[in-house]
């Protein structure tokens, strides 16, 4: 029986997880490798904290996860891939209230990240904040 998202340890294992499925994913490799190029471990490194944060109320991630997404060739298409790809690790390796939640976030990130970034072609002249 899997178990839920206890700790640091599982939430690396989520993110290291779903960052190799990303990796090999041929919709969404090319946009994360062209951005991150050899920094994949200061990534994953921000997105433990950043799960940390949201999952274990364990305060770790300061910043804000939109900025560096604004100006990525993302469409619908690639946030779904995303959450299909997140769903997918969740569900291969985790099962519980943590692990639910982590896909109900991930969601509402995926959405809000969409209608943000559409909001700011359609207005280049607005300054993203």
């Amino acid at each position: 029986m899997k178990k839920d998202i206890e700790n640091l340890d599982d939430i690396k294992h989520l993110v290291d997880t779903f960052y190799a499925k990303v990796r090999e994913n041929d919709l969404l490799k090319g946009i994360f490798n062209k951005v991150i190029q050899d920094s994949w471990s200061e990534h994953q490194e921000k997105m433990y904290s950043f799960w940390q944060t949201v999952l274990l109320k364990e305060h770790t991630y300061y910043g804000s996860p939109f900025v560096p997404h604004a100006k990525l060739p993302v469409q619908g298409e690639h946030f779904q891939q995303w959450l299909q790809l997140f769903y997918k690790t969740l569900d291969e390796n985790f099962s519980g209230n943590k692990t639910e939640e982590a896909k109900w976030r991930a969601a509402k990130m995926a959405e809000m990240f969409q209608y943000k970034i559409e909001f700011y072609r359609e207005n280049p002249a607005k300054q993203i904040l």
